[in-house]
């Protein structure tokens, strides 16, 4: 006698809408699968803030782009996420950015800053690498609040590899932020001792 394998369920982005709203969890399909996290520590979104606030600069000084917090990406409907933080050229945001305010494409830079947890940090490392990738990001930065680091994978021959590890002295620069540069440490600043 055989037995049937139970079907994977598919997540779509439609399914989205039908799950209760809650302002503490944050949805996110990829590749039809479903994960749902926690809000962040408050430290990660500061993190999130100091990166936000060293490109913002510089792109308010280039007028090339801008950085986006927390933004909705509507790749396909069983690939819908929200990256820690983007940054896009005016020119793609023009194209891939729907009445709804969400991007349905991918921005030049995407940031996720490691969350605590194995599945946290194997998503991130592995599954939205491996989407970034095939959607066309050129770069990706994992961030280490642990480890106050940064992973920088870059477009090479149509996928993204690792090409530099930054650590808190080290200065980082990017090729698609032409004149970009920030020590790594002012992206852990912080005022007061909560971890």
């Amino acid at each position: 006698m055989s037995q049937t394998l139970p079907e994977k369920v598919r997540w779509t982005t439609a399914d989205l809408e039908l799950l209760a709203a809650d302002e503490w969890k944050r949805y996110e399909i990829i590749d039809g699968e479903l994960f749902v996290t926690r809000a962040p520590h408050l430290r990660h979104q500061s993190v999130v803030l100091n990166i936000c606030t060293e490109i913002r600069d510089w792109s308010n000084e280039t007028q090339l782009g801008e950085v986006f917090p927390s933004p909705g990406i509507i790749f396909s409907e069983a690939d819908n996420v929200i990256p820690d933080a983007i940054w896009i050229s005016v020119d793609r945001l023009e194209r891939f950015t729907d009445e709804a305010g969400h991007f349905t494409g991918a921005p030049e830079l995407i940031v996720e800053v490691l969350s605590p947890g194995v599945t946290n940090e194997r998503r991130d490392r592995e599954a939205k690498l491996k989407l970034y990738s095939s959607q066309g990001v050129e770069e990706y930065w994992i961030v280490s609040r642990e480890l106050q680091q940064v992973e920088v994978y870059r477009r090479e021959n149509a996928v993204l590899k690792r090409v530099a590890t930054y650590m808190a002295q080290d200065t980082i620069e990017s090729p698609i932020l032409p004149g970009f540069q920030c020590l790594v440490q002012r992206f852990f600043k912080q005022i007061g001792t909560t971890r």
